[in-house]
Order: structure tokens, then sequence, then C-alpha cells
């Protein structure tokens, strides 16, 4: 089934010589899966959000763990950061298959109000064949799996053949400060050959049955940059109106911005998204995707994906409106008035060049400034190596789903990797059908058999990527 899969996705698999290792269960033991759960429950608790200041007893309490699990304390690293943290953690290896794996996820959570919540969204609550609580999807349970999967290694006396680095950062919902800060000023805790990102990827149950139907990898990430689009005027009173008139002169730059297509875009990690997705998309969107796979860049066939708010981004750079701020009278002309664009940009575009196009579209009268400091990343190299361990622990715990590569239209810690020159590729151990999906919003939960199958997910990666040859 692997190798059918493998040659699915144009992969190759190596010539192994010798026995083969024995294969590990498909189901982690019982102690590992309560130890994990009782991990998961605890994170949960602390109220990890933005304001909140909780970050670093998550970061503690997992550190904790980690050393009473037998990692040394010269291993463990809490990393404080204004009101937040990151945790930094090595497993040893033989360096003899290569330089250090990284493995990401963000100990940080979108606000939750308990009163908006059925449940306590910080107390984990199992039921109906269900975890619920904030940080159940996004992504407490990738932070309680992958330290529970380390710490089985350890006691299992597990000897990796490269260093594996577990990096969980803290703000990844806000700023990013903490993945930015580990990347730039402690390169040597956290520099690997690639990163393993659990915040990315991840498959798809179909809604009838729950039988699995797809799983994709995470190569390449869309940049979020907004930038601010200002008019200002002498103003004067409004019983003496001009044609030089703030709002409207902005409303003209956002029509023109509205009305205009950035050129359209793709790089392997789209190109193979477009062929495993136009196999499940009948009619004339699934030949769509078919012509722009076969023949990249076919007009034709992007301005029928663009139709699809779940497509549009994957061909191109997306720019748009999102408030606006302008006037400070009933009964003044306008002084000012500004525009909120967010633009997604894609993987090889700049944030300059976006603004330059911007400032083209908008003209003169229009001031354009980047809101933040942008983050623009460029898309991960496909490995054979990471496809191939992916795919075989998605057999493993999954059988039947397809495997292929994707890029966000959204961000991650990711972005802020591959900026560094850390190839990263999104792999988290869930599937989901899309009606379970509730992150970031009211009632977030996963399927319990989700959460306990991605101990297996990570444990058939690590072993594949970094165990005995």
């Amino acid at each position: 089934m692997l190798k059918t899969a493998c040659v699915a996705l144009g992969l190759s698999l190596p010539l192994i010589a010798g026995a083969a290792p024995a294969p590990r269960p498909p189901v982690a033991p019982e102690a590992v899966r309560r130890e994990a759960r009782e991990i998961f429950a605890k994170i949960v608790s602390i109220e990890s959000s933005i304001g909140k200041g909780e970050v670093p007893k998550v970061a503690e309490y997992l550190a904790g763990e980690f050393r009473s699990g037998g990692f040394p304390a010269a291993d463990v690293h809490v990393l404080p950061l204004g009101d937040s943290a990151s945790l930094v953690v090595r497993y040893r290896g033989t360096a003899k298959g290569g330089r250090p794996i990284a493995l990401l996820a963000h100990m940080d959570v979108v606000t939750a109000k308990r009163e908006d919540w059925k449940r306590d969204p910080f107390t984990l609550t199992e039921e109906n064949g269900y975890f619920f609580g904030r940080g159940a999807s996004d992504i407490k349970s990738e932070i309680a799996v992958l330290t529970a999967e380390f710490l089985r290694l350890k006691a299992e006396h597990f000897n990796p053949t490269r260093d594996l680095i577990i990096v969980f950062s803290g703000d990844e919902e806000t700023e990013q400060y903490t993945a930015i800060d580990l990347v730039e000023h402690h390169r040597d805790l956290i520099d690997a050959e690639f990163a393993l990102n659990g915040d990315g990827g991840g498959g798809a149950l179909a809604e009838a049955d729950g039988r699995p139907i797809s799983y994709v990898v995470q190569g390449a990430e869309k940049s979020s940059v907004t930038y601010l689009l200002t008019v200002r005027n002498p103003g004067g009173h409004s019983s003496r109106p001009r044609k030089d008139n703030a709002i409207y002169e902005l409303a003209d730059a956002l029509e023109a911005i509205r009305a205009y297509a950035f050129p359209v875009k793709w790089n392997d990690w789209t190109l193979q998204d477009f062929r495993a997705a136009a196999t499940s998309r009948p009619g004339e969107f699934g030949e769509a995707l078919k012509r722009f796979a076969a023949n990249p860049g076919d007009p034709a066939a992007a301005e029928v994906i663009s139709t699809d708010p779940e497509f549009v981004g994957l061909v191109r750079t997306t720019c748009i409106a999102t408030m606006l701020q302008g006037g400070h009278a009933e009964n003044a002309l306008p002084q000012s008035a500004t525009a909120t664009v967010n633009c997604r940009i894609y993987p090889g575009t700049t944030a300059l060049e976006v603004k330059a196009k911007l400032e083209e579209l908008s003209g003169k009268k229009v001031g354009i400034t980047l809101a933040h400091e942008p983050l623009v990343s460029d898309a991960s190299p496909m490995r054979q190596d990471v496809m191939r361990a992916v795919t075989h622990a998605v057999n493993v715990t999954h059988p039947g789903a397809t495997v292929a590569g994707t890029m966000a239209a959204y961000a991650t810690d990711g972005s802020v990797f591959r900026r560094g020159g850390i190839p990263t590729y999104g792999t988290s151990g869930l599937f989901m059908k899309g009606s379970d999906d509730f992150a970031h919003g009211l009632n977030e939960r996963i399927s319990v058999d989700s959460f306990y199958s991605a101990l297996t997910h990570w444990d058939v990666i690590i072993h594949d990527l970094a165990g005995a040859r």
C-alpha cells in the first residue's frame, strides 16, 4: 500500500538491504495514551491566550515533565520573552542520520469567553467521542502528543540517528515574536536540516461515514501582510462640498484594487494539491483543477478555480479591504480616510512588490504604509523522505486516504522558519470531518480517536526519519 501511494505521488522508494525492523504497533500502549491525555488536560486548563501571561506556565509545566522523564536539564530550555515564552527540548541522537529535525507547535491559543461556550473552554471535556476545549485542535493536542511521544521514546531508550528538537512557541496566534526570537537569537538551540510542523497539514474524513479521504502535507504558506491606505484633505464645512473628498477618493482606490487580479502563480505544492483534489471534485471545477495541474498558469482554468473561496488563494496573491475609518464629524468634510487592506502574498513575491502595485492602482493621492513588519517566506522544496514518512504514517493510521502536498493560504510559525532558511513541512496528526472544525471558534473539538491515532502518526514519522537504519 505504501508503494502504491508513493508511486502515485511520483516518489521513489529506496531499496533497503537486510531484514526490515519489526513494525511498531498501530496503537500506542495504554500507558502512553493515558499520559498523553493527562498532559492534554493540564495544558488545556491553562488559559494561555493573549493578555493572560499564562504561556510561561504551560512551558514550565512541560519542562518539568521532560526533566522528570529523563531529559537532562541542560537540554530543556524555557526562554521567556515579554509575557510569553518558548520551550526547546533536545533529544540527542547519534548524528549518523544527518542534521537535526525540529518538531514545531505553539502553546498559545485564541481567546475564548467562558460565557459563550456550552462547556468550560479551559476544562478538557470528553463527551460523545470528542475532546472539547480551547486549543483542542489548534493546537494543544499536538503539544500533548509530541510531549508524550518524546517521553515514550526516552522510556524505551530509543537512540535516534539524528537529534530531534521540540520547539514550542508562545505567540503564534498574535505577533510570532517568540518564533522570530528563536530563529534570530537562539539559532544554536533550534537549527535543523528541516522542521515538521504540527500546526499544518492534516487529514479529512467523509461526512457520511467518517472514512478517511485525504491527507495533505503543507510545504508552503502565503504571507499575511497588512497595508494602510490613507487619503488626507484640508476638510471644511459639509455645507460647502468639493470634489476632492477624502472618503470618495479612498473609495475609488478600493474599487480599483477590488477589480484587479494579481498574476496567476503556482508551485510544486499547489500543483500536487490540484491533481489530488481533481479526483474528488466533479464537473467543471474538477476539470479546471486537472487542466491547471497539467498546464500551470492556464488562465481559463485559473478563473474557474478562483470562484471557490477555498481555492482562490492558491492561484494568486489576494488583497481585500477589511477595515475603514474616516471623518471626524457628521457636519464636516473628512480630513482623512483610512482603509486597512490585508494581502495574502504568494511565495516568491515580496511585500514591496505588492505595495508598488497597490500604489499604482490607488493613484498619487493615496498614501500607503505597512501596518507591521512583513514576514514573507518562500516555499519549501519537496522532500521525498518526508513525503514517504508521512505517507507511511497515514497508511498505518488511516488506510485508504490519499496523500498530497498543499500550500496554505494562511500563515503559521512555519513561515518564520522558512524565512530563516529551515525548510518546514506541516504534518498534523489529526484527521477530522469538515463539520468538526471549530478552530478559533466556539466549542472547539477533536475526536478522541484522532487524538490517540496522532500518537502513532508521530511515532511512525520519527522512526522512519530518525530510526535505526
